[in-house]
């Protein structure tokens, strides 16, 4: 496995891609709302990340025909925006997102709910966010990387919630995916040992049931096999000698102290 250590030039480049990132999350989620079409989304932030002077880091990757993967309720991730499905109050939607400025990429996702939702929908979006937290506690120089797998499953354990293991979190640079993957679930190993300058998309996705996913026959869009509400939490991360430097916090993030306990 061989995991890239970024250059000084490397990381101000990412650190410019992750700030475009979190302003086109922060503006593209404040649009969200009932009635609009998963297509009008994909459009619109297309719009957004190319008016940065970006590309979309999703746009015809591995085949995938959108810029925004735009996942409603028990899609997991990956869903691809379609002019005949519209966003309904209650429904919570996942956006995971990704940007390339000047050669490196920035991953993110985010998930939302759609004017009044359930409880238990709006739990399951907090305690996701939260568990992304609980792993980047220990995601410091001289730590492992499955420290924070671990951490990510620990805090999920709590509530019941299925974490999904047939996806990953990766590393992140001039590629999209690099080494290394990133499990959001229990290792029985320490992993690598994490070393200053890596960047890591970590990601967890969580279901408010059963872990289990299937892919639909568009051969993109993963789903809970039970039908449960499933939410998403990504960044992408600088590894440091201390706490880590999260890359694509928002404004409204930062602003409501996020990340920052």
């Amino acid at each position: 496995m061989a995991v890239s250590i970024k250059s000084a030039r490397e990381i101000e480049l990412m650190r410019a891609a992750g700030k475009i990132l979190a302003k086109v999350h922060q503006d593209l989620g404040k649009q969200l709302k009932p009635g609009m079409s998963t297509l009008e989304i994909d459009k619109t932030g297309d719009e957004m990340i190319r008016s940065f002077g970006c590309i979309p880091s999703f746009k015809d990757y591995n085949g995938y025909p959108a810029s925004i993967c735009v996942s409603v309720n028990d899609e997991v991730v990956h869903g691809i925006p379609s002019a005949h499905r519209f966003l309904q109050e209650g429904d919570i939607v996942s956006l995971d997102i990704g940007v390339i400025y000047k050669g490196y990429h920035a991953d993110a996702a985010r998930t939302h709910g759609i004017g009044e939702i359930s409880e238990e929908a709006q739990l399951l979006i907090e305690r996701t966010r939260q568990s992304f937290f609980e792993g980047i506690q220990y995601a410091e120089e001289g730590n492992h990387l499955y420290d924070i797998s671990n951490a990510i499953a620990s805090y999920c354990d709590r509530f019941g919630y299925g974490v999904v293991e047939d996806l990953v979190g990766h590393g992140i640079g001039s590629r999209l995916h690099e080494d290394p993957e990133i499990p959001n679930f229990h290792q029985d190993r320490r992993g690598l040992k994490l070393r200053s300058g890596m960047t890591l998309a970590v990601e967890p996705m969580v279901n408010a049931g059963r872990l289990d996913v299937e892919w639909c026959e568009d051969d993109w869009t993963v789903v809970t096999e039970d039908g449960s509400l499933s939410a998403h939490y990504e960044n992408t991360i600088l590894i440091t000698a201390g706490r880590p430097e999260i890359l694509t916090l928002t404004d409204m993030e930062i602003g409501a102290g996020i990340g920052t306990a």
